[in-house]
């Protein structure tokens, strides 16, 4: 059975958190100090992909819900898109999780809450 409330609430996390990778990534590589311009393109191409990755999840969740939530390729869309904020939890509890600074300890938990929600709401 299909239950939209929690699918629409599993997208609008990676949304938002993608949104807001996206918004500091000027001042987040500037705060890295002195470094080689190829690093500083590195730290601000990483930062974008992972907004774009997780604004990319919300729409795709967000697109299937809309359009046919029941249908097997939304439920496709609904796995996959679990899936890959599962891995980036994990990604994330083994990288951004041992930093001291708090938004990057709640990445795991937010993407694990994410992919629970879309997992509720378009397969269970």
């Amino acid at each position: 059975m299909i239950h939209l409330l929690p699918l629409y609430a599993g997208a609008a996390f990676p949304l938002i958190w993608g949104i807001a990778h996206l918004v500091p990534t000027a001042s987040v590589v500037k705060a890295f100090g002195d470094i080689s311009a190829d690093n500083r393109r590195i730290i601000t191409m990483e930062w974008i992909v992972e907004g774009a990755a997780l604004i990319f999840i919300a729409a795709v969740v967000l697109a299937a819900a809309l359009i046919d939530p029941a249908a097997p390729v939304s439920k496709a869309v609904f796995g996959l898109s679990a899936l890959m904020l599962i891995g980036l939890a994990v990604v994330s509890l083994f990288t951004g999780f041992k930093v001291r600074f708090l938004p990057f300890k709640l990445c795991p938990a937010l993407f694990t809450a994410s992919a629970a929600l879309i997992v509720a709401g378009g397969l269970l």
